[in-house]
């Protein structure tokens, strides 16, 4: 049975209204060590791992949901991080793992959108840029620096990959202009360039590729030569699934798209070459007897080897119960119902599950709690598809929780040999009695924190192209 299925509606329908809401949520300004109010350009609206923000005159901090973003900060990722930062006039950049993006200029003219200016230095790494009002109605006042070369735009989303010596470009709507500095093609300019420029539409079946020392771009085949379909394709794929509103920008097809189309346009770095030289091959050197490597670290898996027992109930404020069966033998971190209600309530659940926690209906979560992390303590995960089931591992997950601004964001990491690996992300509101909930884009959260803010859980649902990925969660508060 649904629990008070005319709540759960009225929810939705806050939720929606919640979205437009965020989506102007924009901070007007913050303000520097030095006393001198700046403009905020954009925040945070999704981290995964870790990044950094650099701000001049002020030390380096980490990166949180929510943060500010203003011209002159420079964002940084390690190899496990990866942030999306929506801008006051609802574009939207993805800065990939391993990436610096230094935001030059950010300048919206509500009233005139015509006047805006926006510049964008990437300095080395993979981000996607999804143009908002300010690009689309200020064509000539938008610039993409990279190292060797400028990147203008027709309106556009496209994903661009950098290092100091090689650019490649992929668009997936719109069209950009790649050039490479010149006389005529300035770092310090705006706009596309002329000199020595291709333009390249989202409709071609190719990237464009520019390596220093090359007088002017090329046009390449948008294939990996080990796998001549899988950047188009996938990039297709992505795009079909992803939609054009703000809303559904932020949720989790955008995350596939970044990890499709970003990691096949890094691996044409090495791949697709400009180089037309036709000196002769060098004579190799002998090949010497083969060193075994090590083998790689296992990675981390969330889901109990064994399913949980007494010991694990009653150290937790909060469990997953099961009205029936569940997925039988594959269950790991639920209890019978009869065992998960002692003592407890349900806070959120669907026909096959409940999460329950020991307060009641109607309180609210403790005052100043600000912005809480959690740590995943564990996970159950399946992929399900023609009536069969399958665990996935679940190898890494990020959940923060901002109680000032009543928003969360989450991601997740899962594996299996049928799908793959798949990134989960998703982030939305937090309302009255700490419940947090998400349904758009074919993917779903549902979940609740403790009163104190030291746990939470939540199920989540995911559909694919065939199939969906599903499971439950639970975390515990850093």
């Amino acid at each position: 049975m649904k629990i008070r299925i005319s709540t759960q509606f009225l929810a939705i329908l806050l939720a929606f209204l919640g979205w437009q809401l965020q989506a102007l949520a924009i901070e007007p300004a913050v303000v520097s060590s030095g006393g001198a109010p700046k403009p905020a350009a954009g925040q945070v609206s999704m981290v995964l791992g870790s990044a950094w923000l650099d701000t001049p005159g002020e030390d380096r901090r980490r990166i949180r949901i929510g943060a500010p973003i203003s011209a002159g900060d420079l964002v940084q990722t390690e190899p496990n991080g990866h942030v999306h930062i929506r801008f006051v006039d609802n574009a939207l950049v993805s800065v990939r793992p391993d990436s610096r993006l230094e935001i030059v200029r950010y300048e919206y003219n509500r009233g005139n959108p015509a006047q805006s200016t926006v510049k964008f230095n990437l300095e080395e790494g993979v981000t996607r840029s999804i143009s908002g009002d300010a690009a689309t109605s200020a064509r000539q006042r938008f610039r993409l620096n990279t190292p060797i070369a400028a990147i203008g735009v027709r309106g556009t989303d496209f994903v661009v990959s950098a290092t100091q010596d090689s650019v490649r470009a992929l668009v997936n709507q719109g069209a950009i202009v790649l050039a490479p500095y010149s006389e005529d093609c300035t770092v310090e300019a705006f706009g596309p360039c002329a000199a020595n420029a291709v333009e390249l539409s989202g409709n071609s079946e190719q990237m464009l590729g520019f390596d220093i020392g090359a007088q002017a771009p090329q046009v390449l085949p948008a294939v990996h030569e080990t796998n001549p379909d899988a950047l188009r394709d996938d990039v297709d794929s992505a795009v079909d699934e992803a939609a054009e509103t703000e809303e559904e920008i932020t949720g989790t097809n955008e995350a596939y798209l970044e990890g499709t189309a970003g990691d096949r346009v890094s691996a044409g770095l090495a791949s697709l070459s400009t180089d037309s030289s036709t000196d002769p091959d060098p004579v190799p050197d002998p090949v010497p007897d083969p060193v075994p490597e090590p083998l790689p670290p296992a990675e981390p898996d969330f889901t109990p080897e064994v399913p949980f027992g007494d010991t694990e109930n009653e150290a937790r404020q909060m469990v997953w119960g099961r009205w029936g069966a569940g997925k039988g033998e594959l269950e790991r971190i639920t209890y019978a119902y009869e065992v998960a209600s002692e003592g407890r309530a349900v806070a959120v659940g669907n026909l096959e599950y409940a999460l329950f926690r020991p307060d009641p209906e109607g309180s609210n979560v403790n005052s100043g709690l600000g912005t809480v992390d959690f740590d995943l303590s564990a996970a159950q995960a399946y992929y399900e598809n023609g009536g069969n089931t399958v665990a996935m591992q679940v190898s890494d997950g990020e959940l923060s929780i901002n109680f000032d601004r009543n928003v969360f964001s989450t991601g997740l990491t899962l594996n299996h040999d049928l799908t793959g690996t798949i990134l989960f992300s998703a982030d939305g509101r937090v309302y009255d009695g700490g419940f947090f909930r998400m349904n758009e884009n074919g993917q779903q959260v549902s979940g609740a924190v403790t009163l104190d803010g030291t746990e939470a859980g939540y199920r989540f649902l995911k559909q694919l192209e065939q199939g969906n990925v599903s499971g439950l969660t639970l975390w515990e508060g850093k």
